[in-house]
């Protein structure tokens, strides 16, 4: 490794960071990790913190995972790659598609469709969507809708139907025929309702008016994340996935069910999906399904959905789509590791107690510091503090300000991510009661330097 100097001398020089402006990296010097264990990262200077971000949403097992390290050096042994096009498969990506299979099955789910990542798979499941109409006749079926503050990823499907225009703006004209409808975001949502079901109801009235408008025979598709993300972790009401479901099954509507983030224990339950009681027709993984160790991903497909695929003989099912690395043997050898650590150490179970202490502690930060407007969680590791410069008006702050609180938790001993005015946080989940203090506790320094 070339030494420290070398290292923070060209420091963002030679490379673009995602989601940031690379002057911003060249002013400001991103943390260098160079290490990382059990729920513990490492910069070149030696400071180590609790990752309170869990990697990027997906480090759900932490740094250390022997068993994962131990399947992809056995997996490069054996075969470090072989294509999954036409004519040819792998052992690990059969076991691997028949555990998903399992794991999925409460969900209504047994087909998987591998990709790369978050994105791909929703490209791959907005693709598949379309296909799907086609393949039954309604080949005018090719419209999608989507929640404001929805995050799909950054492919042009994917972006297209994000409901937040710093990842649209730019890059726009986008996929015609993608609509939007209100997020059942308390907080903040146009109808100025802070009752949660009452808020659901009209989200879902909205939604109904929309199909309505549009016609329900030219929409394909409703994407959701049954909770939300990166717009600030906004979980909804229980009445409203459920409504979304039923509301796309009248209307001949496919429901595809975002998981990337929320698969594989982060909400407390198994999947979103489980938590709020909804088959979705299709679900997209990826992130935690390798702990973050190989980048890889899957697409779950109904079992319905999968008959009009399987029972078609004119043609029109064959699939024009995938990728290089679908199905990737070392990818497939990681998440069946992966998942197997997971059930193994139930960690959906402690990330539900985790998550009502992170969430409690937050509370209390909240009843402390007037610039903490909102504090969202409740459901798993995913929780979320806005904050705003009156409690009044929830005028946003400075852009600055929780940049500030960022630094200062960090040198007090927990890595957060900032998203606009947003602090969220997604620990691994074999977070201890001892980790979460650590993380309460530099947020309070945070906001004390305020």
């Amino acid at each position: 490794m070339k030494d420290e100097n070398f290292l923070k001398a060209n420091n963002a020089r030679s490379f673009w960071h995602p989601m940031t402006a690379p002057s911003d990296s060249l002013k400001n010097p991103p943390a260098i990790i160079v290490g990382g264990e059990g729920v513990r990262i490492r910069d070149i200077d030696g400071h180590q913190v609790v990752d309170a971000v869990g990697g990027l949403w997906n480090v759900n097992l932490g740094y250390s995972c022997q068993p994962i390290k131990d399947a992809i050096a056995a997996q490069l042994d054996a075969l470090p790659y072989y294509s999954t096009f036409r004519g040819t498969s792998n052992d690990k990506v059969i076991e691997l598609a028949e555990e998903l299979r399992s794991f999925f099955a409460p969900d209504g789910l047994t087909r998987a469709f591998f990709t790369s990542g978050g994105s791909d798979s929703v490209e791959t499941a907005l693709r598949l969507a379309r296909q799907f109409h086609k393949i039954r006749g309604e080949a005018g079926r090719v419209k999608f809708l989507s929640l404001k503050k929805g995050y799909h990823g950054t492919h042009i499907g994917g972006a297209s139907v994000n409901g937040n225009a710093n990842f649209r703006t730019q890059y726009e004209p986008l996929l015609p025929g993608c609509y939007h409808i209100p997020a059942p975001y308390t907080y903040r949502n146009p109808f100025n309702e802070s009752d949660p079901a009452r808020l659901a109801a009209l989200c879902l009235q909205a939604l109904e008016d929309e199909i309505a408008f549009q016609g329900a025979g030219t929409i394909a598709a409703f994407i959701m994340e049954p909770i939300l993300g990166a717009g600030g972790v906004i979980p909804p009401h229980p009445s409203f996935m459920p409504g979304v479901e039923a509301i796309c099954r009248r209307n001949g509507i496919l429901l595809i069910a975002d998981e990337v983030i929320t698969a594989f224990g982060r909400t407390g339950a198994w999947t979103g999906s489980r938590l709020w009681g909804v088959h979705p027709d299709m679900t997209c993984t990826a992130k935690a399904i390798t702990n973050a160790y190989f980048p890889f991903g899957a697409v779950m497909i109904a079992e319905g959905v999968a008959q009009v695929f399987e029972a078609d003989e004119t043609g029109k099912a064959a699939i024009g789509h995938g990728y290089t690395y679908s199905g990737h043997p070392v990818g497939a050898a990681a998440a069946l590791a992966a998942l197997s650590e997971m059930k193994r150490l139930r960690v959906n179970e402690n990330a539900a107690a985790r998550g009502a202490e992170l969430y409690q502690g937050l509370l209390a930060l909240k009843s402390r510091y007037e610039m903490i407007g909102d504090v969202r969680g409740g459901h798993g590791l995913m929780c979320a503090i806005e904050l705003v410069s009156d409690r009044a008006t929830k005028r946003a702050p400075e852009k600055a300000t929780a940049g500030r609180v960022q630094d200062v938790a960090y040198k007090a001993g927990a890595m957060v991510r900032v998203s606009g005015p947003n602090i969220i946080m997604s620990p691994p989940l074999i977070l201890t009661a001892a980790d979460v203090k650590v993380i309460l506790d530099a947020l309070e320094a945070g906001f004390a330097k305020l």
